[in-house]
Protein backbone atom coordinates (compact mmCIF):
# COMPACT_ATOMS: atom_id res chain seq x y z
CA UNK A 1 0.00 0.00 0.00
CA UNK A 2 1.42 3.37 -1.02
CA UNK A 3 1.69 6.26 1.40
CA UNK A 4 0.30 9.65 0.51
CA UNK A 5 2.98 12.30 0.53
CA UNK A 6 3.81 15.80 -0.68
CA UNK A 7 6.82 16.39 -2.93
CA UNK A 8 10.10 16.44 -1.00
CA UNK A 9 13.27 17.82 -2.52
CA UNK A 10 16.01 17.97 0.16
CA UNK A 11 16.91 14.66 1.76
CA UNK A 12 19.56 13.52 4.25
CA UNK A 13 20.63 9.88 3.99
CA UNK A 14 22.38 8.30 6.98
CA UNK A 15 24.30 5.05 6.47
CA UNK A 16 25.34 2.96 9.47
CA UNK A 17 28.65 1.14 9.80
CA UNK A 18 26.87 -2.23 10.06
CA UNK A 19 25.85 -1.84 6.41
CA UNK A 20 29.26 -0.79 5.17
CA UNK A 21 31.59 -3.28 6.86
CA UNK A 22 31.73 -6.97 5.98
CA UNK A 23 32.56 -9.81 8.37
CA UNK A 24 36.29 -9.48 7.61
CA UNK A 25 36.31 -5.76 8.36
CA UNK A 26 36.43 -4.56 4.75
CA UNK A 27 33.96 -2.50 2.76
CA UNK A 28 30.80 -4.14 1.44
CA UNK A 29 31.34 -2.48 -1.91
CA UNK A 30 28.20 -3.88 -3.65
CA UNK A 31 26.04 -2.35 -0.90
CA UNK A 32 27.84 0.99 -1.12
CA UNK A 33 27.67 0.96 -4.91
CA UNK A 34 23.91 0.42 -4.80
CA UNK A 35 23.47 3.29 -2.32
CA UNK A 36 25.59 5.54 -4.55
CA UNK A 37 23.49 4.60 -7.58
CA UNK A 38 20.29 5.51 -5.73
CA UNK A 39 21.67 8.87 -4.59
CA UNK A 40 22.69 9.68 -8.15
CA UNK A 41 19.17 8.79 -9.30
CA UNK A 42 17.75 11.16 -6.68
CA UNK A 43 19.97 13.92 -8.03
CA UNK A 44 18.63 13.18 -11.53
CA UNK A 45 15.09 13.47 -10.12
CA UNK A 46 15.82 16.95 -8.80
CA UNK A 47 16.58 16.15 -5.16
CA UNK A 48 19.27 17.87 -3.14
CA UNK A 49 21.11 15.07 -1.36
CA UNK A 50 23.35 14.97 1.71
CA UNK A 51 24.99 11.75 2.90
CA UNK A 52 25.93 11.15 6.54
CA UNK A 53 28.15 8.09 6.51
CA UNK A 54 29.54 6.08 9.39
CA UNK A 55 32.25 3.50 8.86
CA UNK A 56 35.60 5.25 9.28
CA UNK A 57 36.37 3.77 12.72
CA UNK A 58 35.08 0.34 11.74
CA UNK A 59 37.24 0.24 8.62
CA UNK A 60 40.30 1.44 10.52
CA UNK A 61 39.92 -1.37 13.03
CA UNK A 62 40.73 -3.92 10.34
CA UNK A 63 44.11 -2.33 9.71
CA UNK A 64 44.79 -2.19 13.44
CA UNK A 65 43.74 -5.81 13.91
CA UNK A 66 40.84 -5.04 16.28
CA UNK A 67 37.38 -6.58 15.92
CA UNK A 68 35.24 -4.45 18.23
CA UNK A 69 34.81 -0.75 18.91
CA UNK A 70 37.78 0.21 21.11
CA UNK A 71 37.01 1.62 24.54
CA UNK A 72 39.75 4.22 24.49
CA UNK A 73 39.18 7.40 22.52
CA UNK A 74 42.84 7.47 21.42
CA UNK A 75 42.43 4.11 19.65
CA UNK A 76 39.13 5.26 18.11
CA UNK A 77 40.91 8.35 16.81
CA UNK A 78 43.70 6.26 15.29
CA UNK A 79 41.18 3.93 13.64
CA UNK A 80 39.23 6.91 12.29
CA UNK A 81 42.36 8.47 10.80
CA UNK A 82 43.06 5.26 8.90
CA UNK A 83 39.50 4.38 7.95
CA UNK A 84 38.29 7.80 6.80
CA UNK A 85 40.63 7.86 3.83
CA UNK A 86 39.42 4.39 2.75
CA UNK A 87 35.81 5.47 3.14
CA UNK A 88 35.97 8.74 1.22
CA UNK A 89 38.06 7.18 -1.55
CA UNK A 90 35.43 4.47 -2.05
CA UNK A 91 32.68 7.10 -2.33
CA UNK A 92 34.80 9.32 -4.59
CA UNK A 93 35.49 6.44 -6.95
CA UNK A 94 31.91 5.12 -7.05
CA UNK A 95 30.28 8.52 -7.47
CA UNK A 96 32.91 9.37 -10.08
CA UNK A 97 31.53 6.63 -12.30
CA UNK A 98 28.42 8.82 -12.64
CA UNK A 99 30.41 12.07 -12.91
CA UNK A 100 28.77 13.10 -9.62
CA UNK A 101 30.82 15.55 -7.57
CA UNK A 102 31.16 14.97 -3.84
CA UNK A 103 32.70 16.84 -0.92
CA UNK A 104 34.00 15.57 2.42
CA UNK A 105 32.72 17.38 5.53
CA UNK A 106 34.05 16.36 8.97
CA UNK A 107 32.33 17.89 12.00
CA UNK A 108 32.59 17.86 15.78
CA UNK A 109 29.92 19.01 18.19
CA UNK A 110 32.11 22.00 18.92
CA UNK A 111 31.67 23.14 15.31
CA UNK A 112 27.94 23.54 15.92
CA UNK A 113 28.17 24.87 19.47
CA UNK A 114 29.41 28.25 18.26
CA UNK A 115 26.65 30.23 16.56
CA UNK A 116 29.16 31.65 14.04
CA UNK A 117 30.59 28.24 13.15
CA UNK A 118 27.06 26.79 13.03
CA UNK A 119 26.08 29.40 10.42
CA UNK A 120 29.34 28.89 8.52
CA UNK A 121 28.68 25.14 8.32
CA UNK A 122 25.14 25.78 7.10
CA UNK A 123 26.31 28.25 4.46
CA UNK A 124 28.96 25.84 3.21
CA UNK A 125 26.45 23.00 2.88
CA UNK A 126 23.95 25.24 1.11
CA UNK A 127 26.62 26.36 -1.36
CA UNK A 128 27.61 22.76 -2.12
CA UNK A 129 23.96 21.87 -2.74
CA UNK A 130 23.59 24.91 -4.97
CA UNK A 131 26.39 23.58 -7.19
CA UNK A 132 24.90 20.07 -7.30
CA UNK A 133 27.56 18.54 -5.05
CA UNK A 134 26.69 15.73 -2.61
CA UNK A 135 28.29 16.46 0.79
CA UNK A 136 29.55 13.30 2.52
CA UNK A 137 29.48 14.07 6.24
CA UNK A 138 31.01 12.21 9.15
CA UNK A 139 32.02 13.00 12.69
CA UNK A 140 35.64 14.09 12.90
CA UNK A 141 36.58 11.14 15.12
CA UNK A 142 40.27 11.82 14.66
CA UNK A 143 40.08 14.91 16.88
CA UNK A 144 36.81 14.33 18.75
CA UNK A 145 36.79 13.60 22.46
CA UNK A 146 34.00 13.10 24.99
CA UNK A 147 33.13 16.77 25.44
CA UNK A 148 32.83 17.63 21.74
CA UNK A 149 31.61 14.44 20.08
CA UNK A 150 28.05 13.83 18.87
CA UNK A 151 28.08 10.32 20.32
CA UNK A 152 26.71 8.60 17.21
CA UNK A 153 25.95 9.46 13.61
CA UNK A 154 22.19 9.20 14.13
CA UNK A 155 22.50 12.34 16.25
CA UNK A 156 24.78 13.91 13.65
CA UNK A 157 22.28 13.15 10.87
CA UNK A 158 19.51 14.82 12.88
CA UNK A 159 21.63 17.92 13.42
CA UNK A 160 22.55 18.07 9.74
CA UNK A 161 18.88 17.68 8.77
CA UNK A 162 17.93 20.59 10.99
CA UNK A 163 20.96 22.59 9.88
CA UNK A 164 19.98 22.48 6.19
CA UNK A 165 16.20 22.42 6.78
CA UNK A 166 15.76 19.07 5.05
CA UNK A 167 12.39 17.61 4.12
CA UNK A 168 13.25 13.97 4.87
CA UNK A 169 15.78 11.98 6.89
CA UNK A 170 16.32 8.40 5.72
CA UNK A 171 18.25 6.23 8.18
CA UNK A 172 19.65 3.09 6.56
CA UNK A 173 20.38 0.27 8.95
CA UNK A 174 20.77 -3.52 9.01
CA UNK A 175 17.32 -3.95 10.61
CA UNK A 176 13.90 -3.65 8.95
CA UNK A 177 12.82 -0.72 11.11
CA UNK A 178 11.30 -0.15 14.54
CA UNK A 179 9.78 -3.23 16.16
CA UNK A 180 7.51 -3.61 19.16
CA UNK A 181 10.54 -5.24 20.84
CA UNK A 182 14.04 -6.30 19.81
CA UNK A 183 13.31 -9.08 17.25
CA UNK A 184 16.71 -10.67 17.90
CA UNK A 185 15.58 -11.37 21.46
CA UNK A 186 11.80 -11.53 20.95
CA UNK A 187 11.02 -13.34 17.67
CA UNK A 188 7.30 -12.57 18.11
CA UNK A 189 7.98 -8.82 17.80
CA UNK A 190 6.26 -7.06 14.89
CA UNK A 191 7.42 -4.24 12.65
CA UNK A 192 5.83 -0.83 13.21
CA UNK A 193 5.18 0.65 9.76
CA UNK A 194 3.85 4.06 10.82
CA UNK A 195 4.44 6.25 13.87
CA UNK A 196 1.99 9.13 13.77
CA UNK A 197 2.94 10.50 17.17
CA UNK A 198 6.35 9.82 18.70
CA UNK A 199 5.72 9.55 22.43
CA UNK A 200 7.26 7.85 25.46
CA UNK A 201 5.52 4.57 24.60
CA UNK A 202 7.19 4.46 21.20
CA UNK A 203 10.57 5.44 22.65
CA UNK A 204 10.35 2.55 25.10
CA UNK A 205 10.09 0.11 22.19
CA UNK A 206 13.46 1.14 20.80
CA UNK A 207 16.23 -1.27 21.68
CA UNK A 208 19.57 0.16 22.74
CA UNK A 209 21.36 -2.92 21.39
CA UNK A 210 24.09 -2.01 18.90
CA UNK A 211 26.19 -3.67 16.26
CA UNK A 212 29.70 -4.63 17.36
CA UNK A 213 31.18 -1.57 15.65
CA UNK A 214 28.25 0.78 16.14
CA UNK A 215 27.29 3.23 18.87
CA UNK A 216 23.65 4.16 18.74
CA UNK A 217 21.25 1.29 18.14
CA UNK A 218 17.53 1.84 17.55
CA UNK A 219 17.19 4.15 20.56
CA UNK A 220 19.43 6.78 18.98
CA UNK A 221 17.50 6.54 15.70
CA UNK A 222 14.25 7.28 17.51
CA UNK A 223 15.87 10.23 19.26
CA UNK A 224 17.07 11.51 15.88
CA UNK A 225 13.52 11.25 14.52
CA UNK A 226 12.29 13.10 17.60
CA UNK A 227 14.72 15.94 17.01
CA UNK A 228 13.98 16.41 13.33
CA UNK A 229 10.25 15.92 13.83
CA UNK A 230 10.14 19.16 15.77
CA UNK A 231 11.09 20.92 12.55
CA UNK A 232 8.54 19.17 10.37
CA UNK A 233 10.97 16.60 8.96
CA UNK A 234 9.78 13.06 8.14
CA UNK A 235 12.04 10.16 9.16
CA UNK A 236 12.25 6.73 7.55
CA UNK A 237 14.17 3.87 9.20
CA UNK A 238 14.75 1.13 6.65
CA UNK A 239 16.99 -1.83 5.88
CA UNK A 240 19.60 -0.43 3.50
CA UNK A 241 20.25 -3.78 1.83
CA UNK A 242 16.78 -3.91 0.25
CA UNK A 243 16.90 -3.14 -3.47
CA UNK A 244 16.22 0.56 -4.11
CA UNK A 245 15.20 1.07 -0.48
CA UNK A 246 15.83 4.84 -0.60
CA UNK A 247 14.01 5.36 -3.89
CA UNK A 248 11.07 3.25 -2.76
CA UNK A 249 10.39 5.06 0.52
CA UNK A 250 10.69 8.45 -1.17
CA UNK A 251 8.23 7.25 -3.80
CA UNK A 252 5.74 6.53 -1.03
CA UNK A 253 6.09 2.77 -0.72
CA UNK A 254 5.44 1.22 2.69
CA UNK A 255 8.91 0.01 3.63
CA UNK A 256 10.53 0.07 7.05
CA UNK A 257 9.20 2.56 9.61
CA UNK A 258 7.88 6.01 8.73
CA UNK A 259 7.95 8.44 11.67
CA UNK A 260 5.83 11.52 11.11
CA UNK A 261 6.92 14.94 12.38
CA UNK A 262 5.34 16.73 15.29
CA UNK A 263 2.08 18.44 14.33
CA UNK A 264 3.09 21.99 15.06
CA UNK A 265 4.96 24.97 13.62
CA UNK A 266 8.61 24.65 12.72
CA UNK A 267 11.28 26.08 14.96
CA UNK A 268 13.38 28.99 13.78
CA UNK A 269 17.02 28.29 12.89
CA UNK A 270 18.15 29.99 16.09
CA UNK A 271 15.86 27.89 18.28
CA UNK A 272 16.99 24.69 16.56
CA UNK A 273 20.54 25.73 17.43
CA UNK A 274 19.64 26.39 21.08
CA UNK A 275 17.65 23.22 21.56
CA UNK A 276 19.58 20.67 19.55
CA UNK A 277 23.05 21.91 18.55
CA UNK A 278 24.21 23.03 21.98
CA UNK A 279 25.29 20.71 24.80
CA UNK A 280 23.81 21.50 28.18
CA UNK A 281 26.19 22.90 30.79
CA UNK A 282 23.89 22.18 33.72
CA UNK A 283 20.44 21.33 35.00
CA UNK A 284 17.60 23.34 36.49
CA UNK A 285 14.91 21.35 38.28
CA UNK A 286 11.59 23.19 38.26
CA UNK A 287 8.34 22.64 40.15
CA UNK A 288 5.09 21.57 38.50
CA UNK A 289 3.77 25.11 38.30
CA UNK A 290 6.84 26.35 36.46
CA UNK A 291 6.73 23.40 34.08
CA UNK A 292 3.13 24.16 33.20
CA UNK A 293 3.94 27.86 32.73
CA UNK A 294 6.74 26.98 30.31
CA UNK A 295 5.09 24.18 28.34
CA UNK A 296 1.39 25.09 28.37
CA UNK A 297 1.37 28.87 28.61
CA UNK A 298 4.59 29.78 26.79
CA UNK A 299 6.01 31.78 29.71
CA UNK A 300 9.61 32.53 30.69
CA UNK A 301 11.33 30.75 33.59
CA UNK A 302 11.39 32.80 36.79
CA UNK A 303 13.46 32.05 39.91
CA UNK A 304 10.34 31.29 41.99
CA UNK A 305 9.77 28.07 40.01
CA UNK A 306 13.27 26.66 40.52
CA UNK A 307 13.77 23.81 43.00
CA UNK A 308 17.46 22.94 42.56
CA UNK A 309 20.35 23.85 40.27
CA UNK A 310 23.46 21.89 39.31
CA UNK A 311 26.30 22.04 36.81
CA UNK A 312 28.95 24.54 35.84
CA UNK A 313 27.47 27.34 33.76
CA UNK A 314 27.61 31.08 33.36
CA UNK A 315 25.47 33.77 31.78
CA UNK A 316 24.44 32.78 28.25
CA UNK A 317 25.22 29.06 28.61
CA UNK A 318 22.74 26.34 27.56
CA UNK A 319 21.02 24.60 30.48
CA UNK A 320 18.36 21.87 30.43
CA UNK A 321 15.11 22.13 32.38
CA UNK A 322 14.00 19.03 34.27
CA UNK A 323 10.67 18.46 36.02
CA UNK A 324 9.96 16.85 39.40
CA UNK A 325 9.72 13.44 37.72
CA UNK A 326 13.33 13.86 36.49
CA UNK A 327 12.17 14.26 32.88
CA UNK A 328 14.14 16.69 30.70
CA UNK A 329 11.62 18.79 28.77
CA UNK A 330 13.39 21.97 27.62
CA UNK A 331 16.69 23.72 27.07
CA UNK A 332 17.51 27.40 27.09
CA UNK A 333 20.15 30.09 27.52
CA UNK A 334 20.40 31.31 31.13
CA UNK A 335 20.70 34.88 32.34
CA UNK A 336 22.54 33.90 35.55
CA UNK A 337 25.43 31.68 36.61
CA UNK A 338 24.98 28.50 38.65
CA UNK A 339 26.15 30.29 41.82
CA UNK A 340 23.71 33.14 41.26
CA UNK A 341 20.83 30.76 40.65
CA UNK A 342 21.62 28.74 43.75
CA UNK A 343 21.24 31.98 45.70
CA UNK A 344 17.94 33.11 44.15
CA UNK A 345 16.21 29.75 43.54
CA UNK A 346 12.65 29.75 44.85
CA UNK A 347 12.66 33.50 45.37
CA UNK A 348 10.37 36.13 43.88
CA UNK A 349 11.76 38.28 41.10
CA UNK A 350 11.53 41.34 43.35
CA UNK A 351 14.08 39.71 45.69
CA UNK A 352 16.85 39.21 43.09
CA UNK A 353 18.53 42.60 43.61
CA UNK A 354 18.29 42.33 47.40
CA UNK A 355 19.96 38.90 47.42
CA UNK A 356 22.62 39.45 44.73
CA UNK A 357 23.11 43.19 45.08
CA UNK A 358 22.14 43.63 41.42
CA UNK A 359 19.62 42.28 38.93
CA UNK A 360 20.60 41.22 35.44
CA UNK A 361 17.10 40.23 34.30
CA UNK A 362 13.70 39.29 35.70
CA UNK A 363 13.78 35.97 33.82
CA UNK A 364 16.21 33.12 34.48
CA UNK A 365 15.52 31.95 30.92
CA UNK A 366 13.51 34.18 28.62
CA UNK A 367 10.95 32.37 26.47
CA UNK A 368 12.70 33.68 23.32
CA UNK A 369 15.79 31.72 24.42
CA UNK A 370 13.89 28.58 25.46
CA UNK A 371 13.11 25.46 23.41
CA UNK A 372 10.50 22.94 24.56
CA UNK A 373 11.47 19.48 23.36
CA UNK A 374 9.36 17.48 20.93
CA UNK A 375 6.63 15.41 22.55
CA UNK A 376 6.13 17.87 25.42
CA UNK A 377 2.74 19.51 25.90
CA UNK A 378 2.82 23.14 24.84
CA UNK A 379 0.76 25.70 22.91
Amino acid sequence: MARSRRPRKRVVIKVGSALLRDSQGGLREPVIAHIVQQLFTLRQQGYEVLLVSSGAVALGLRVLGAQHLPRTIVLQQAAAAIGQSHLIWAYERLFGAFQQKVAQILLTHDDLRSRTRYLNARNTLHMLLHYGVIPIINENDTVSFAEIRFGDNDTLSAMVSNLVEADVLVILTHMEGLYTADPRVHPEATLIAEVEHLDARVEAMASSATHSTGRGGMASKIQAAKQVGLHGIHTYIVNGVHPDAILRVLAGEALGTHIHPAARARLSSRKRWIGYALKSRGTIVVNDGARAALTTHGKSLLPAGIVTVSGDFRFGDPVECVDMAAQSFAQGLVNYSVAELQAISGQRTSRIETILGYKGADEVIHRDNLVIFAGTDQP
